[in-house]
């Protein structure tokens, strides 16, 4: 949600601005996204936000491939090296103060006048990808002009970004930007993307410090990646920072790439000092070394720029398995910006709705009226001229979380066509055998067939997109009676959270299993009833409250009403029917 709110860094700003952040998840990356431009996730009190794992791959992996990034643009006035940053602490560009200079969320094909509801800065945008995030900033509104040192060049930049829910851009950001000169006619301009690339497991000491950039002049992509060992392990995935810059003619350009690791390259932090690294048309060698971190630029120039004339630009995040896989994205992406991103795209996810039984989990996805249903879904953009691309739908399961990994339980698709194996179209899947009272997750997707003209795979919507967590089990029993423990005994030696499902799992956003999410259950519980558990000496340990009709078990973290971990030993409980007073005595044993 957007905050008005007075904001600070290294300086204090008196002037109130709009703050605003939204998440690309809608595919395999998940990146943070500003209104001030500074792509960044570290939980800057400035923004509302928790601590994030920024530019995320793939999903859940709390593996991360960005600390920051952001834009540079540098000119000439009056003599005079100027550079306005999106960077970190030193960001120099925010939003105004008014309450719709927020991020713009636009889904495809979707119609928005963007801005002032009376005199919007883009009127009519039309989404081109899956979703559109989209916001204005500047560098010398009040907020801007309190920075020491800042001197504006006179900005506005209109910032919009496309992510994809399907393959092969799943795996893609693409963030645009529209540059604007409100007051000089600026010579000598240049255009840098600045990326701190470090790569590896957030959770782990030390990571990022062994990571390397090297460029693929070719593609004007920059690649980090994450050297093999040291305390983050060895990544999954590695990053490349493909810049789409304005033609220039051969002869006249200049372009830069230089990396930093605070040894060999020290950081420019001033306005000369970047302008003349943006500038000196150099090309490093490989990175080889490591120090702190994979801080790189990579600029061009020079372009002229008058007074409220636009200059646009691209970055786009490319996210994959290895060098051949990050450059095959990037071809593919080539093709895909020659279309104005007029590609073929999968059809909807499909309405899913889940039934709970004993030990039995029920899928439906067969639409509704009023549903939408993505077998009438019409592509437009297929260049085959088949309209209507639905092909089949595939059921996915998971015993980890919502985010996977997933496994594939059935697939079925149209028959007698050429394309999958005519299984024929169902709506319904009954999984057995699973575990009561623990989480399971599920998810339906649609796919669509291949587009061979403009050699596009099949098209999958995205598991997280409908993705459900649900839990097997039987009903409230009647009354209490058969009131038990489960495990009983609990032993501390056993590491309940490696089964399939685990047992025990970290609570909230931590990755890791920590004392206090031990669990024992009770289970068969009436609808409403309390548990009060005692020591053998009678002392009450804690008491746990239980009122659902729908679920008959309650969790117990082995932790007192006073946040003390209980000792191994006996212990005793009653459960009491809230309903017509009836009293069950148990015992468990804890062993630790």
């Amino acid at each position: 949600m957007p905050v008005l709110c007075v904001i600070g860094t290294q300086s204090i700003y008196a002037q109130q601005v709009t703050l605003d952040w939204k998440l690309i998840n809608i595919g395999k990356v998940r990146q943070v996204i500003t209104n001030t431009g500074w792509l960044n996730a570290v939980g800057d009190p400035a923004f509302n936000y928790r601590r994030l794992t920024n530019c995320e791959y793939p999903p859940g992996s709390n593996e991360e491939h960005i600390t920051e990034a952001g834009p540079w643009i540098g000119a000439i006035v009056n003599g005079q090296k100027l550079v306005s940053v999106i960077r970190g602490e030193e960001g120099e560009f925010f939003a105004t103060d008014q309450p719709w200079d927020t991020i713009w969320v636009v889904k495809r094909g979707d119609t928005v006048s963007i801005g002032d509801p009376i005199n919007p800065y883009w009127r009519e945008y039309i989404g081109v990808s899956d979703e559109d995030f989209v916001c204005r900033y500047n560098d010398y509104g009040p907020a801007s002009l309190k920075i020491t040192d800042h001197i504006p060049l006179y900005l506005d930049v209109i910032q919009y970004c496309y992510s994809w829910q399907s393959t092969p851009l799943d795996q893609i950001v693409v963030i645009n930007y529209k540059v604007i000169s409100k007051r000089y006619d600026l010579q000598q301009l240049y255009i840098t993307n600045w990326m701190n690339g470090n790569i590896g497991y957030v959770l782990a000491g030390g990571y990022g410090l062994d990571d390397e950039t090297y460029f693929e002049r070719d593609r004007t992509m920059a690649i980090c990646r994450d050297l093999p060992g040291g305390a983050d392990g060895t990544a999954l995935g590695m990053i490349g920072q493909k810049s789409y810059f304005p033609p220039l003619n051969a002869g006249d350009s200049v372009l830069t790439f230089i990396w930093y690791n605070g040894q060999q390259q020290a950081i420019p932090h001033t306005n000369i000092e970047r302008y003349n690294d943006m500038t000196r048309g150099l090309i490093m060698e490989n990175q080889v070394s490591t120090g702190d971190g994979t801080k790189h630029i990579v600029s061009l120039g020079p372009y002229n720029l008058p007074v409220n004339d636009t200059l646009e630009f691209s970055v786009a995040l490319i996210l994959g398995s290895g060098i051949d896989d990050l450059n095959q994205k990037s071809d593919i992406l080539n093709i895909v910006k020659a279309k104005d991103f007029k590609v073929p795209s999968a059809p909807p996810s499909p309405p899913l709705r889940i039934t709970a039984e004993n030990k039995t989990v029920i899928l439906n996805w067969k639409p509704r009226p009023g549903d939408i249903n993505p077998e009438d879904f019409i592509d437009p953009y297929r260049a085959d001229t088949i309209t209507k691309s639905f092909e089949g739908y595939r059921v996915y399961k998971s015993t980890q979380s919502q985010d996977g990994p997933w496994t594939l339980l059935a697939e079925y698709d149209l028959p007698n066509d050429d394309y999958g194996s005519n299984t024929g179209i169902q709506y319904e899947f009954t999984d057995l055998g699973l575990v009561n009272n623990v989480d399971y997750y599920y998810a339906v997707t649609s796919f669509s067939i291949p587009d061979k003209v403009i050699k596009f795979p099949l098209l999958e919507s995205s598991i997280s997109k409908n993705a459900v967590r649900t839990v097997p089990g039987t009903a409230p029993p009647e009354t209490v009676g058969e009131v038990a423990v489960v495990p009983n005994p609990y032993r501390g030696d056993i590491a309940y959270q490696s089964y399939n499902p685990p047992w025990e799992k970290p609570g909230g956003s931590r990755s890791q299993w920590m004392e206090q999410d031990r669990r024992i259950q009770f289970i068969n519980l009436p609808a409403r009833c309390e548990i009060t558990i005692y020591t053998l000496a009678g002392d009450i340990i804690d008491k746990l409250e239980h009122s659902d009709p729908n679920r008959g078990y309650v969790d117990w973290n082995l932790t007192s009403s006073v946040g003390q971990a209980i000792s191994s030993g006996i212990y005793l409980f009653t459960c009491e029917d809230k309903i017509n007073g009836k009293v069950q005595v148990g015992k468990f044993v804890i062993i630790k």
